[in-house]
């Protein structure tokens, strides 16, 4: 009988002492791909989480929608008022993909946790900025030379390498319509992205007549230089705002469709192929280049443009704003600002930074 009994308990020391090898590797091995995903990509999930309030039956039933969004520090009430119109507008299953720098991490946190946006699901990926390096221009005159988040569009399948679709939004949008109907537009076969085309009559003509041909090949490249006349693309091609794209994310990485964008970032440091005098992102052009003739379209309503820019006011009445599905506050002039238009329909989604970093700036009846 003793000996019975000793040797259940052998046993059972074995067993235990099973498990406890077993989960050891189990973490050696979780340990070896994050270290893996870190040196491969050098983009590092910082955290994949619900908010610690999130109640388990408020989830949302279906598909998930991939939603990418970048966040930086100065902008955060965009991202907030970005996120709240596309979640309370939809019941669909979104989940947010938030890309942002290490010093906003904490603040971004904060606004989610302690307002009604606790009930979202998101993610934070930390965006490195050393992914640039030697591939866009040390020029001071280039302002989103400081912005490394705007390229962090270039990069979209390292953030959710899952998803085999998803969709990218620039903070400075209001989401009216059900974001389903969005994720639901169809790409051709072969296409990587679909966007909105700068020449469609909702939103092109009139607003942008100051600013040159922006809305053509020509005010984003410079066709005189050698490497753009190789592609032979014509220079009145209409081209395509990147401030809203639905991605096919398999055909993303069958085409290497990032490793494209960096080589023609390189070769403008090497050769200076973008146009000097009528646009000003350099965001853009490598988008232009490798999307040339190979992508699809979105629905002109849902993305309504230049809003930031002088002349929107004018230019649409407010039953179109209204019936809208995406607005988007291009430009200059900014609806967290003191001057833009339609900033009141803004302000219906933002919410209010229970650390009250982050104010609008509002025109009083005062001011001048």
């Amino acid at each position: 009988m003793t000996l019975r009994r000793v040797n259940v308990v052998i046993l059972v020391l074995l067993a235990v002492a099973f498990l406890i090898i077993v989960q050891r590797n189990l973490l050696n091995l979780g340990d070896f791909l994050h270290k893996e995903n870190r040196d491969a990509g050098g983009i590092l999930p910082f955290e994949s989480e619900l908010s610690p309030d999130f109640r388990p039956e408020s989830v949302r039933k279906g598909e998930e929608i991939p939603v990418v969004i970048t966040a930086t520090g100065e902008r955060l009430g965009a991202v907030v008022a970005a996120i709240n119109s596309v979640y309370q507008n939809s019941k669909a299953n979104v989940v947010f993909t938030i890309v942002t720098l290490n010093d906003t991490v904490d603040h971004l946190k904060e606004w989610l946790s302690k307002t009604k946006l606790k009930t979202v699901k998101y993610k934070i990926v930390i965006f490195k900025p050393e992914l640039l390096s030697g591939k866009i221009s040390k020029d001071p005159q280039t302002l989103e030379v400081v912005k490394p988040l705007t390229f962090a569009r270039f990069y979209l399948p390292a953030y959710i390498p899952e998803a085999e679709k998803a969709i990218y939004l620039d903070d400075d949008i209001i989401v009216q319509g059900d974001i389903q109907e969005l994720y639901e537009t169809n790409l051709k076969p072969g296409h990587a992205a679909a966007f909105s085309d700068d020449c469609d009559s909702a939103t092109a003509k009139g607003i942008i007549r100051g600013a040159g041909n922006q809305n053509n090949y020509i005010g984003f490249l410079d066709f005189k230089k050698a490497a753009i006349k190789k592609l032979g693309m014509r220079a009145n091609t209409c081209s395509f705002n990147p401030g809203v794209i639905i991605a096919n994310l398999t055909e993303w990485k069958i085409q290497n469709i990032t490793g494209r964008l960096e080589h023609w970032m390189e070769l403008n440091t090497q050769e200076d192929l973008y146009s000097k005098t009528l646009a000003e992102s350099i965001t853009t052009p490598p988008l232009l280049i490798v999307f040339y003739k190979r992508h699809s379209n979105i629905d002109p309503m849902w993305h309504v443009r230049h809003l930031g820019n002088t002349g929107a006011g004018n230019r649409y009445s407010p039953q179109f704003v209204k019936a809208a599905k995406l607005l988007h506050w291009n430009g200059h002039y900014k609806p967290w600002g003191r001057t833009s238009s339609f900033s009141d329909v803004w302000d219906k989604w933002f919410i209010p930074d229970p650390t009250g970093k982050f104010h609008p700036v509002r025109r009083h009846a005062g001011d001048n």
